[in-house]
């Protein structure tokens, strides 16, 4: 009985397919099985950085002498003309959220092949004002916590950390203006509730790491908390 439910199943979502198809966010070819968002082909094309296995890697780099971290690391390079790069538009703008949920558990595969990455407590997306939210509809940087935690041994928190103030975009301004623009600007919620915990600090894009050294470091303000990062894709502002 449980094979006749499952091949009904099967059929009765081919059917659909059939009726109301799903397209490759990246290549917009119809999607077919089992695929979600990203077509076979374009997953494993996908433009993998793979620093979960490097320690020390380029983007760790990036906040050596401005914030202690335990690792950091992105899922893929996000490069000028690729056709992954209209990726994060579509989940940021486009009110694509399963774009990040399932991204997000690719990646998570990815990193649990990795000991440090399974010891994670706590998974805190970089957050939204309410305001933007509002806007937006949901927080992009939640929706790839979100499938990272349904991988990871961890628990999705998205109450503790919060953001203070109503900030511009970050999209045009250089290294320095990042940061004071985000300057005091993130506060941790019922401390206890995070004390002791190692962090997986969770957001879209890493460009010059402003937002992510600025809500580390509010973290980092509470007893014995260890710091990781991982963002959905890597950007240069070269």
């Amino acid at each position: 009985m449980a094979r006749l439910a499952t091949q009904i199943k099967t059929l009765a979502n081919n059917f659909l397919g059939l009726l109301y198809p799903e397209f490759c966010a990246a290549c917009n070819q119809n999607l077919v099985n089992q695929e979600k968002v990203l077509c076979t082909k374009c997953l494993y094309e996908l433009p993998r950085t793979y620093f979960h296995k490097v320690p020390g890697n380029p983007i760790e780099e990036i906040f050596w002498g401005r914030v202690l971290l335990e690792r950091v690391t992105s899922f893929y390079f996000f490069q000028q003309g690729s056709k992954y790069r209209k990726l994060i538009h579509k989940l940021k703008y486009q009110n694509q959220p399963e774009i990040g949920i399932e991204l997000g558990k690719h990646f998570a595969a990815d990193l649990k092949t990795e000991a440090i990455f399974n010891e994670i407590d706590l998974i805190i997306p970089v957050p939204l004002h309410k305001k933007k939210l509002k806007m937006r509809g949901y927080n992009q940087s939640e929706m790839i916590a979100q499938g990272l935690a349904e991988i990871l041994p961890a628990k999705l928190d998205t109450k503790s950390l919060i953001r203070k103030t109503f900030t511009q975009t970050q999209t045009k301004k250089n290294r320095y203006e990042r940061w004071e623009n985000i300057e005091t600007v993130f506060e941790v919620k019922k401390p206890e509730i995070i004390e002791g915990k190692h962090i997986l600090l969770v957001d879209d894009v890493l460009t010059t790491g402003a937002t992510l050294e600025g809500c580390a470091q509010c973290l980092l303000k509470v007893k014995n908390v260890k710091v990781s990062i991982a963002t959905l894709a890597f950007t240069s502002l070269q």
